[in-house]
């Protein structure tokens, strides 16, 4: 692939700008890691923001961070580590997931992603910490929207449409964010059994109580074994796992109150503490699941998700359960995308983040939407790109 490497914002407009007078479609990327997710629609010519790096304002005691977009995941993350502050969404490394080397994430591909970790259901995800964007849209036209903090928006807020449109409307050229304090003390607390439907309603619980978890997650067998954690593999079953962060009194006081309330003397369990980052970590990157070709990954109901997540063992699949149980990330050696959707025919999603160009040629990536917000995503693209330069084919199946 032929790659422009704009170094400010007017240039990749001009870069835009001539791509649409020679009528030629632009891949849209970063360093390039998360390439693999989407339809297999990779043009000849990208257009890369790896140049448009580093921190143009950082203010720890405003929460809020500014950088180009491609300024690196780990250099950001390195510099809130120093003030003790952090990415509240817990953005994962998803490079590996596509045979790429970690570390390739930049702050662009966080937000046009949209992917966020465990603590989503609680802080929620990359685009509700998104403050400001400067970007060029497919008229090759370089705006700015938002601003450096929240009373700032008004009108349309654009910063969420942009977060999780995968390039196909702009190019994110400088992004404005909340950063949030970092916990000072983790504890988990580790639920043992093997009744998969209780120790998902122990969960569900749990979130329903005043003690503030921020991380909620069941892990099957193989999935706990491959935890990184001695005391969950060597038990050698499932585990419901919940998260409690803070200033260390108040989490050693919740989770006395949550093992009390949710646990009581009915189940096995411990807490874990300087296991827990590590732990958390790994589940973020999906390091549970072992290494196969298909990777889903399904939203539904919380109270769906086990019997969602025993189809998806029945079609084969090794998997484990996030958000309260309403998340399950699955992998397969064949997509069986048929029987997969139809496990979220009801109400959910279905997305496939990973498997081979080939299949993914063939089948929506994304849940197909109903034809009403179809018809309003195809006018919100005509409104930012109506000639199709920017990553055409990346979201949509190919008529």
């Amino acid at each position: 692939m032929e790659l422009l490497l704009p170094q400010s914002l007017a240039e990749a407009a001009d870069m835009v700008a001539a791509a649409l007078v020679e009528e030629r479609p632009l891949s849209v990327l970063g360093q390039g890691g998360k390439l693999g997710l989407g339809q297999p629609a990779a043009q000849p010519t990208g257009l890369s923001t790896r140049r448009l790096s580093g921190i143009t304002l950082y203010e720890p005691g405003e929460l809020v961070l500014s950088c180009g977009a491609g300024t690196p995941l780990a250099e950001i993350e390195a510099t809130l580590a120093e003030r003790q502050q952090q990415l509240a969404f817990e953005p994962p490394d998803a490079s590996a997931w596509y045979g790429a080397a970690p570390g390739q994430a930049t702050m662009g591909g966080v937000f046009a992603t949209n992917l966020a970790g465990p603590r989503r259901f609680k802080a929620g995800a990359p685009r509700d910490h998104l403050l400001g964007v400067q970007c060029v849209t497919g008229r090759g036209e370089a705006i700015k929207t938002g601003g450096r903090v929240v009373k700032n928006v008004t009108g349309y807020d654009l910063c969420k449409l942009l977060s999780g449109s995968f390039g196909t409307l702009a190019v994110m050229g400088h992004v404005t964010f909340k950063v949030l304090p970092a916990p000072e003390f983790t504890q988990t607390l580790a639920i043992f059994g093997e009744d998969l439907a209780d120790l998902a309603a122990r969960m569900r619980k749990a979130a329903g109580t005043a003690f503030e978890i921020s991380g909620a997650a069941l892990l099957p067998a193989g999935a706990a074994g491959r935890s990184g954690v001695g005391a969950l593999r060597e038990h050698g079953g499932a585990v419901a796992l919940l998260r409690v962060e803070g200033v260390r009194p108040s989490v050693e006081d919740r989770m006395q109150g949550l093992v009390g309330e949710v646990v009581g003397r009915s189940l096995p369990h411990l807490v874990l503490a300087e296991e827990s980052i590590e732990l958390w970590q790994r589940i973020r990157d999906l390091r549970v699941l072992p290494d196969r070709p298909v990777l889903w990954r399904l939203s539904v109901a919380p109270t769906e998700g086990v019997a969602a997540a025993k189809a998806l063992s029945g079609l084969g699949a090794d998997l484990f359960l996030d958000q309260v149980g309403g998340q399950i990330f699955a992998v397969m050696d064949d997509p069986r995308a048929a029987e997969v959707r139809a496990l979220v025919a009801g109400g959910g999603h279905a997305t496939l983040l990973r498997a081979s160009d080939e299949f993914r040629s063939t089948i929506p990536v994304f849940q197909p939407q109903p034809a009403p917000l179809a018809a309003l995503a195809a006018r919100v693209k005509n409104a930012f790109d109506p000639r199709q330069i920017l990553e055409p084919g990346r979201m949509t199946l190919a008529a």
